[in-house]
Order: structure tokens, then sequence, then C-alpha cells
């Protein structure tokens, strides 16, 4: 019986490790990820990108640790962050259709590293825009969303 207790602790533990993580994106053109929070440390590297998607991990007065998609970790001001939605294509090849099914009209092939935007998301599905084309890709291509 205590046995079973302990796992389910160890569990519900585990479940509630990842729940305060989210995902923002990046504010401006040029933002720089520093190996600790504050402007004291040393800038790891450099992103060049509006909009990529960080998954914020940890919270230090008014600095956010965060993991990109490839795995960079380092910390940011909360002024160089956003609450728009972006996600990064993560397999070869995603199709963009023109609705919410794979049965409708295919209109674009997306590769892998291609940043959307994100309009909204139902369940395994999410409108997306980018220069060229205005569609639905499934969720499961995308690496930035819950």
């Amino acid at each position: 019986m205590l046995r079973k207790i302990y796992f389910f602790l160890i569990l519900f533990s585990l479940q509630n490790l990842y729940a305060d993580e989210y995902f923002l994106t990046l504010r401006n053109d040029k933002v720089n990820l520093r190996q600790g929070p504050s402007f004291e440390y040393p800038i790891k590297l450099f992103y060049k990108k509006k909009f990529l998607p960080v998954l914020v991990q940890e919270k230090f007065e008014n600095f956010r640790k965060i993991r990109d998609h490839e795995n960079n970790t380092g910390w940011i001001h909360v002024s160089q962050l956003s609450k728009k939605k972006a996600a990064i294509v993560i397999d070869d090849e995603a199709y963009i259709f023109s609705n919410n099914s794979i049965y409708s009209k295919p209109l674009a092939v997306s590769k892998n590293g291609k940043l959307l935007l994100i309009k909204k998301c139902k369940k395994d599905w999410c409108k997306i825009s980018s220069k060229n084309v205005k569609g639905w890709i499934k969720k499961e291509s995308l690496w930035g969303l819950y």
C-alpha cells in the first residue's frame, strides 16, 4: 500500500514538473540569449528571427529561462518576448490544406524549419499563415504549441 502511495506521489510530481512551462515568441528581429538571469551575464547567442517560438521553463525577476527548438537554453529579458503564437515545422514535409481535413485541397508543402504564424488551433489542426500561404496544418507537424 505504501509503495502505491509513493508511486502516485512521484507520478503526480512529474506531471506538475512541466505544468508551468509555456510557449512565447521573440518580439524582435535581434534577441540576446544570456547565460544567466541578468544583463551582467554574457550573451550565449543571438536570435535573428522575430516570432521564433521558445519554451519558457523558469522565471527569475524580469528574466525567463527558455529552450528553443534546437534545445539551446538560456535567459531572455521579458521585454523581448511576445504572446503572439507561432510554430516551426518539425517534419521533413508537412502539407498545408485549405481546410482542417486531409481530404481538403492541398495548398502547399512546408519544409522542416519553416516558421509559421498561428491564427487559431482546433483539436488536431492549426490555421496558419506565412508569406505565401494561408491554410491548415496538422498540429503534430509543429513545434511551439501545446
